[in-house]
């Protein structure tokens, strides 16, 4: 089973946990969408609740936390050395994985990839585990994990209640640099004032793969939209006038 399997269901749930949201919280301050597929419940979620944007976000970190993990563990060091890990697009299986961000106790990860230290067949093997993390996690336990969504998932709140900032991207709504009517893994700044987000910024190939994961998501996004449980795009102002 993947993330994508689970789509019409929990799109469902998404779309009433809005409808609830609107009814019964209008006031609520931030909400971070934890079950999958995270990008597209987030988004059913959002449209449905009327918040703003900058109010709602995917728990889409795991994906850059298990990046981190895996490299500390090839490379032998502690995970705090391994900086700027980070994965971008969808919380599933075509997410785009980027090098160019990642520093090894302080080198540049490009220039380790190739290397004796990190063959491009090794890279490519490590990639494979973080893009089928939750599967590999579903095939092991029989159902997913809980214990780093629900810490990764305190943090965001954490921040949004005005305690230290999120260190790691989050799943927001995006509609510009390229992207439009989606929500995705971004870099984000995610504080008291809600989620923001800047830049991706990357080589050509990695932009390209990120570009890849976001036609995936709009793809999801419209097999959700012929299922009628969100309207068309020019539509969803009518149903939350903040987008």
């Amino acid at each position: 089973m993947t993330r994508e399997d689970l789509l019409k269901g929990n799109a469902e749930i998404a779309a009433q946990l809005g409808k609830d949201i609107k009814s019964y919280c209008p006031d609520l301050k931030h909400l971070t969408i934890i079950f999958n597929p995270a990008d597209i419940t987030g988004l059913v979620a959002l449209i449905h609740s009327g918040l703003k944007p900058s109010q709602v976000t995917t728990l889409a970190a795991l994906d850059s936390t298990r990046l981190q993990s895996e490299l500390a563990k090839h490379f032998g060091v502690e995970q705090s050395k391994v900086t700027g890990a980070r994965t971008y697009g969808g919380h599933g299986e075509q997410m785009a994985v980027f090098a160019s961000t990642a520093k090894i106790d302080g080198k540049l990860l490009t220039d380790l990839i190739g290397t004796e230290a990190l063959t491009h067949e090794a890279w490519a093997d490590l990639k494979q585990r973080i893009t089928k993390g939750g599967a590999a996690i579903i095939k092991l336990r029989g159902r997913s994990s809980f214990q780093s969504p629900s810490y990764t998932s305190v943090e965001m709140i954490r921040a949004a209640m005005g305690g230290e900032s999120f260190r790691w991207p989050s799943g927001c709504y995006v509609n510009g640099q390229g992207f439009a009517h989606i929500m995705m893994a971004m870099e984000t700044s995610l504080d008291k004032n809600g989620v923001s987000f800047g830049e991706v910024k990357g080589t050509d190939t990695e932009i390209a793969e990120l570009q890849q994961s976001y036609g995936h998501l709009v793809k999801l996004r419209d097999e959700v939209i012929a299922m009628g449980i969100i309207p068309a795009t020019d539509q969803w102002s009518s149903v939350n006038p903040n987008l």
